[in-house]
Formats: structure tokens, C-alpha cells, sequence
């Protein structure tokens, strides 16, 4: 009776165990999938608009920053002019104030003395007198004069230069507060990711993975994926499942990983030798994309050197599954154009082409920005950009990826 009774509880156990089961919220039919691209080209639109509006903002905002420092230059140039007539002005008035000295050492009385009215009396007429009396009176209110204008001149040109340097101050303020707008606004303009392709080139491949896999007779409900695999493996290119996986490179070092920094969803992989190393599959595989992605100078958001060199493939990892593999920013490109390759066969070599926005603190660096999801954006890679930025998984889930590294 007690047997039965914990064969019951184990077998309620188990029921309930299987229903929490966590379900596969990643499973799409042609159906979904062609009703997702539906959708996700008028989002794309919407957000090709909303980068057209910010790139406007960027663009009006580093006018302004432009017109900014234009000012400060004149300003500091002001402010250096002022001070150079300051100075004159402080010599000239010491000038004045010694020929003002010496005038009134001999027509002034000081100390008693009278050589001011010998100076007068010694005249020959009335008339005489007064003009004496008049050059004496003349000379020092000049002087006086002189002294006082110049003395109102630098108290006007220090006033300048403060209200200048003020000036300077609240355009330099000004100036950080655009610079930071400027960096919001690139922020929400679509961060850009490192292989992260351009709208139409979305659109472009949505339309055409969904002629794909109605090519491959796909039915309407049934899961792409799916229908993928049975494709490949019904194939005479099928791809087995391997337990052969290995590094991408001989030597490496651990760089940004996958959410290092904003946007970024692979893993980066650095040389230790500062060198272009040679980059190599991390298993056995199918070649689906080998290219470049669609990121020019014109439409990226960040400094970019051109488009960015990359090969895309396809993986059939033990306890994995299948996965799609991204090796990008590579120098040059030695991988075969599609078709199986083996994982000792080179690819290509470590570069810094197209947009490299997070392989280096110190700048741009040549390394491997490796990529591994469970399905691709690409002609059969079976999702949208969208869908596989959610199917993003970790490298260093699949790949054993140590800070440093000297052998495969």
C-alpha cells in the first residue's frame, strides 16, 4: 500500500515538475515570423525617422558648439587685447605722473618757498602775469586731466575684461551642457552595436529569410527552426553535432564581454601581442554569411573606419544545439565564400574595421568581436534583428575563455 502511495506522489511530482518547465518562448512559425517582418518594417521605419531627427539635433547642436568656441577664442582674444591696453595705459599714466612732478617742482611752492611768484613777478607787464599765471594753472589741470581719463580708461578696461571673462565662463558652461545633449541624443539614436546592420539591410534580409524557408517547404505553423534542422539534416550537407569546440585563437586575451558596455552583446577578444592574430572556427561548420555589414561612415553613429569585415557561421554545438557564430571586424578574410569548413581552417585575421565602439579603453584596437546566438538575421538564419538580439548567448557559455590564453 505504501509503494503504491509513493509511486503516486512521485508520479504527481513529476507532472508538476514538467509543467514548470520553463517553455520555449523563442519558437516562431513562417506564419509569426512573416507577420514579425510586417511589423518590424514599419518599426524600423519609424525608427529610420527618429534617427534622421536626432542626427538633425546632433547636427544643429555641434553648430552651436562650433559657434560657441568661436566666441571664446574672440573672447580670450579681448580679453588679451584689454590687458595689453592696460598695461599701456598704466605706463602712460606713470609717464604723466612724472612730467607732472617735474612741471610742479618748478611752479609749484613747496615747502614755502617762493619760486612760484618769482616765476610771476618776474613778468614784465600786468599782462604778462596773468599768462604766467594762466600756463601754470593750465599745465597742471592737463595733467590732472590726463591722469584722471586715463585712470577712468583702465578702471573701464578691467570692468570689460571681468564682464569677458564672465562671458567666457557661462559660454564654456554652455558648451558642456550641448556637448552632453549631443551625447544623450547619440545614445538614443539606435545604439549602434558592433555588427549591428542598417535598417534597410534588416528589411532586406527579413523579406528574404522569409522566402527562404518557404522555399525549403516550411509549413505555415510549424517552427522555422525546426524546419531548418530537419532541412539540414535531411540534406546531404548535414552538419553532426560536435564536441570539438575550440578558441578562436591561438592566443587571446578576454576582453568586453557580452553587456560590458552599452550595447554590446558579443565578446571581445584582444591580441597579447598587439598583433593581427589569425582567427579560426570555434567548431566545425557551415559557411552562411561572408561580407561585410552594411555600416558606412555616411550611416554610422560613431567614428568608423569603413564597413566592417565579417563571417557568419553555422554550428552544431553538443548540448547546445545549433548556433550561429559571428566573427567580426577581421583585417582580412580567408574563409571560402559558403559552404562546410573545418574548425582548424583559418578565417581570416584580428582587424578594427567598420564601427569598433568598445575593444579598447585607451581607442580602437585590432581584436575579434565574437557573436553566438541561436539563430541569425541573415538569409536561413531564421529571425529578424530583433528576435535575435533575445537569442543572444554568452561565448564563454559554449567556448572556454580564460583572461589569457596561449594555445586553442
Amino acid at each position: 500500500m505504501m509503494q503504491k502511495q509513493i509511486k503516486k506522489f512521485l508520479v504527481f511530482t513529476l507532472i508538476i515538475s514538467l509543467a514548470a518547465l520553463p517553455k520555449n518562448t523563442f519558437a516562431q512559425t513562417l506564419s509569426d515570423f512573416e507577420n514579425e517582418v510586417a511589423k518590424y518594417t514599419a518599426e524600423l521605419k519609424a525608427k529610420q525617422d527618429k534617427v534622421a531627427k536626432n542626427d538633425a539635433e546632433v547636427a544643429e547642436i555641434k553648430k552651436k558648439i562650433a559657434s560657441i568656441e568661436s566666441q571664446i577664442i574672440e573672447a580670450r582674444n579681448e580679453i588679451e587685447r584689454l590687458e595689453e591696453e592696460i598695461e599701456k595705459s598704466n605706463k602712460e599714466i606713470e609717464k604723466k605722473k612724472d612730467q607732472s612732478k617735474k612741471i610742479m617742482k618748478y611752479f609749484q611752492i613747496v615747502n614755502g618757498e617762493n619760486s612760484y611768484l618769482e616765476y610771476i613777478f618776474e613778468a614784465n607787464s600786468v599782462t604778462d602775469m596773468i599768462y604766467r599765471i594762466s600756463v601754470v594753472e593750465q599745465l597742471t589741470e592737463y595733467n590732472q586731466k590726463i591722469v584722471k581719463e586715463l585712470t577712468e580708461l583702465i578702471e573701464k578696461n578691467k570692468k570689460q575684461k571681468s564682464d569677458l571673462e564672465t562671458k567666457n565662463n557661462e559660454l564654456a558652461e554652455l558648451q558642456k551642457s550641448l556637448t552632453s545633449e549631443k551625447e544623450r541624443i547619440n545614445a538614443d539614436t539606435a545604439a549602434l552595436k558592433d555588427t549591428m546592420p542598417t535598417v534597410e539591410e534588416q528589411i532586406k534580409y527579413a523579406k528574404a529569410n522569409v522566402a527562404y524557408f518557404k522555399k525549403l517547404g516550411c509549413g505555415a505553423k510549424e517552427d522555422i527552426q525546426k524546419c531548418l534542422n530537419r532541412s539540414i539534416s535531411s540534406s546531404s550537407g548535414s552538419l553532426p553535432s560536435t564536441g570539438n569546440v575550440k578558441r578562436p585563437t591561438t592566443t587571446g586575451i578576454r576582453n568586453a564581454g557580452v553587456g560590458g558596455y552599452p550595447g554590446h552583446i558579443g565578446q571581445d577578444i584582444g591580441s597579447p601581442n598587439k598583433k593581427s592574430e589569425v582567427i579560426y572556427p570555434i567548431a566545425d561548420g557551415t559557411i552562411i554569411f561572408n561580407g561585410y555589414d552594411n555600416c558606412s561612415s555616411r550611416t554610422c553613429q560613431f567614428q568608423c573606419n569603413g564597413r566592417a569585415k565579417l563571417v557568419v557561421i553555422r554550428h552544431n554545438i553538443a548540448g547546445k544545439g545549433m548556433v550561429y557564430a559571428t566573427y567580426a571586424h577581421m583585417s582580412s578574410v580567408t574563409a571560402p565564400k559558403s559552404g562546410y569548413i573545418s574548425v582548424n581552417t583559418p578565417i581570416g585575421y584580428m582587424g578594427d574595421t567598420g564601427c569598433t565602439s568598445g575593444s579598447d579603453p585607451g581607442g580602437r584596437a585590432i581584436h575579434l568581436h565574437l557573436e553566438i546566438a541561436s539563430c541569425h538575421w541573415t538569409t536561413g538564419g531564421g529571425c529578424t534583428w530583433a528576435t535575435y538580439q533575445k537569442r543572444i548567448i554568452s561565448p564563454s557559455s559554449i567556448v572556454t575563455l580564460p583572461s589569457r590564453w596561449s594555445n586553442r
